[in-house]
């Protein structure tokens, strides 16, 4: 593992990694806050994926999860949102797709399905590594994110019930297979074949029969992105008569960027460290 940066904030550690992938063949970048309790005891762990164009950074450096996670004594890691280096295949016009835009999904249609194999590296390789190398309780884990990243989280969720006992989102996109902004990249990434998106699909994960205790989204009246690509009501009426829980808050005012996931970030900590113990 190499060591990018390591700050201490609020009694415990941010710091900023990278190690070789073999899911992604290449460098991967994830940042880590550890909290001043893991010092002596392992804590629970929330891990949090980030939306289309951001990286590791975006969250660490305007999310302002830091001082709750320390008080709660939870581990925040917070992955890249697809691989990176310059043989990484990318589109350079078109931000819903390539670099920034892995969709945390498996591709399988090349050139993409060389490198982008996000889902298994946030599912199998990210979390066997950062255990390795931080004192996580890794039966305490939760999950949350924004937009793209919201859409990452509840299709783990719903994928993997008996890891997670935990998740949410921010303005997430329920339902990427008829969205605007995601069908493109499923197309490039997975193929023309629909029954083949439905696994990386929140809306069609529970309609197929997976199922999550509950869910909690957060989502911003005011996000420009919500009639054509979030659309949280599709989800709300996919969880109907499913026994899902769903808080689904919608807010006044509030549109899709960090001041609006800053806002209300602590209520999401408090929410998933209730859950996970």
């Amino acid at each position: 593992m190499k060591v990018i940066s390591q700050n201490t904030a609020f009694g415990g550690m941010q710091g900023v990694f990278s190690h070789d992938s073999a899911a992604c063949r290449g460098e991967m970048t994830f940042a880590v806050y550890v909290p001043p309790q893991a010092i002596s005891e392992p804590r629970p762990v929330l891990w949090y994926l980030s939306g289309l164009t951001c990286t590791h950074a975006n969250v660490m450096e305007k999310g302002e999860y830091r001082r709750m996670a320390s008080e709660l004594g939870l581990i925040v890691v917070c992955p890249d949102t697809s691989p990176r280096g310059s043989d990484v295949p990318d589109e350079l016009t078109n931000w819903q797709m390539g670099k920034g835009a892995g969709f945390y999904l498996d591709a399988t249609e090349m050139p993409w399905a060389e490198h982008y194999q996000m889902y298994t590296y946030i599912t199998e390789e990210l979390p066997a590594f950062a255990s390795q190398h931080f004192r996580m309780d890794m039966s305490r884990q939760g999950i949350f994110g924004h937009s793209m990243g919201g859409h990452g989280a509840m299709t783990i969720a719903l994928k993997h019930p008996e890891r997670f006992k935990s998740c949410s989102a921010f303005a997430p996109i329920v339902e990427p297979s008829t969205a605007d902004w995601s069908v493109g990249a499923f197309e490039k990434y997975l193929g023309p074949d629909k029954t083949a998106w439905r696994q990386y699909d929140a809306c069609a994960l529970v309609k197929d029969g997976a199922r999550f205790p509950e869910f909690l989204i957060d989502q911003g009246k005011a996000d420009g992105f919500l009639e054509n690509g979030l659309r949280p009501w599709l989800f709300e009426e996919a969880t109907k008569g499913t026994g899902i829980g769903l808080t689904l808050r919608m807010h006044e005012r509030y549109d899709h960027s960090y001041y609006f996931i800053s806002t209300f970030m602590d209520d999401h900590l408090k929410w998933h460290a209730e859950r996970l113990g």
